[in-house]
């Protein structure tokens, strides 16, 4: 019986980590080629598995893309969850600004694909977009209107200081490559990234009337 639970739990724990080499596979695929141009022997090649074990996780292309997508937009917004109505609000947006930068440089592809997915209509990530995004967008707009209303921050548009800081953010993923042409920097150089992230804090503090 013991042999037979561990047996059990050394099946799903292979299982879960040929599902993540798969999108982490699926991830490097979809940002390079986008949807159309991968193929899904490509990608199981690049996890290392064949095309019909690929296939008993994800029994298309359109669904592995789908799951890629939801598992970056998963990691792209978890920082905005921290951003709650009891936190001090130029230490929470410095916070806030600093990890998404932190992730531009460490999880390019991802800001890539999600970019890539958007600029092309969204038609397979919409659903996601108008439901769990458009939910947590809100919530963290009624933060701010808090904030706003306690004379906490100046007063700015909710969508419009959240929409600006991921502009300004993931721009330094989408646009690495004209980022580099015209400094000849990145985020993977530490006193390019620290100034990165210093002068997006101080623009979008100084304009909320913080220091």
């Amino acid at each position: 019986m013991a042999e037979g639970k561990v047996a059990v739990r050394r099946q799903r724990r292979d299982g879960a980590l040929r599902r993540e080499a798969i999108l982490d596979a699926g991830l490097d695929v979809f940002s390079t080629v986008g949807l159309h141009g991968a193929s899904l022997d490509q990608i199981a090649e690049r996890a290392g598995l064949s095309k019909t074990n690929l296939l008993y996780y994800f029994p298309s292309k359109e669904d592995l893309y789908v799951a890629v997508l939801r598992r970056v937009l998963d990691v792209w917004l978890d920082p905005l969850q921290a951003l709650d109505a009891d936190s001090e609000p130029a230490e929470a947006l410095k916070r806030y600004i600093r990890t998404k930068i932190t992730l531009s440089r460490d999880a390019p592809q991802a800001s890539r694909l999600f970019c890539l997915e958007i600029v092309q209509g969204a038609r397979l990530l919409r659903p996601e977009l108008e439901g769990p995004l458009r939910s947590l967008v809100e919530a963290k707009a009624t933060v701010l209107r808090g904030w706003i209303a306690e004379g906490r921050i100046a007063a700015h548009d909710p969508h419009h200081l959240i929409f600006s800081i991921w502009a300004i953010t993931q721009h330094y993923a989408d646009f690495a490559t004209q980022v580099d042409a015209i400094t000849g920097r990145g985020l993977s150089d530490e006193a390019f990234f620290e100034a990165t992230v210093l002068s997006t804090q101080r623009l979008i503090l100084t304009g909320l009337g913080l220091r």
